[in-house]
């Protein structure tokens, strides 16, 4: 679980219903069919955006913004050294038993890779391949939660304009005209709301996942390419160091030398 998702999520919340307690009654905030053209209307225009089986996976896109647990850099480096140990003392075969042990799919694919012998470019096409068809399938998961940002203002002020309207059509009670435009303005209000606190907050949540997952895993070719060459694990520890940022780079430096 992501806990600064959450912590975002209902901060956001609670500060805009605190705001509103202190500005006023919360029963005049409160809108049945503000609610159903924003969010009916931003789904209905995702669901004509995207096919319908993209579309079904909004719920599961979500919940990856929510609870995807991102991969440790260091541990994965770690984890790649120790494996170049094991193939520069016992050979590459030996990796055979380790890689059975990996949680990290990928990981898994290059090592087994490299342990049948597989030509160094072969191995490194596939997992290229890979992380560019990863890529695209992140890239189309944030564009769900994007397009649902950009639709829910927008059927906001649409919500405003169909109440701007009824209002206007029906002015023979001056008195009514404060209740109808503040009815009105709520749409607009509910759009921006759900944009800004829900929805592009979660699309950058999983750009974010994306750039980890992208270093972990080129980490991750770089190491199988280096371990696959024979290379001294020193130097392998040495290639992929340079992923990490100073300081991080010189912890994992200092845990190697030790």
């Amino acid at each position: 679980m992501d806990i600064a998702t959450i912590v975002g999520l209902i901060l956001g919340c609670l500060l805009v219903l605190m705001a509103v307690l202190l500005g006023g009654d919360i029963a005049s905030y409160l809108n049945a069919p503000s609610v159903l053209i924003v969010i009916g209307g931003a789904t209905a225009a995702t669901m004509t955006a995207y096919p319908i089986s993209r579309f079904l996976k909004l719920p599961k896109v979500a919940m990856n913004a929510l609870f995807s647990k991102p991969t440790n850099p260091r541990h994965l480096i770690d984890e790649l050294v120790e494996f170049a140990e094991v193939a520069r003392r016992d050979g590459i075969l030996a990796l055979e038993s380790k890689a059975e042990e990996v949680e990290d799919e990928f990981l898994t694919h290059g090592i087994q890779m490299a342990v049948d012998g597989t030509d160094p470019e072969v191995i490194q096409k596939i997992l290229e391949t890979e992380l560019e068809n990863l890529l695209e399938r992140h890239e189309a998961g944030k564009g769900l939660l994007d397009s649902m940002g950009r639709f829910a203002p927008a059927f906001g002020m649409i919500g405003t304009l169909i109440g701007l309207v009824a209002m206007l059509s029906n002015m023979d009670d001056p008195s009514k005209i404060g209740s109808g435009m503040a009815t009105a303005l709520l749409t607009t209000l509910y759009g921006s709301l759900m944009a800004n606190i829900i929805f592009l907050p979660m699309a950058d949540k999983l750009a974010q996942r994306t750039s980890e997952e992208v270093l972990a895993k080129t980490i991750v070719i770089h190491g199988v390419m280096a371990i696959q060459s024979g290379d001294n694990p020193r130097n392998v520890q040495s290639k992929l160091v340079t992923f990490l940022p100073p300081a991080a780079r010189a912890a994992s430096q200092d845990k190697a030398a030790a």
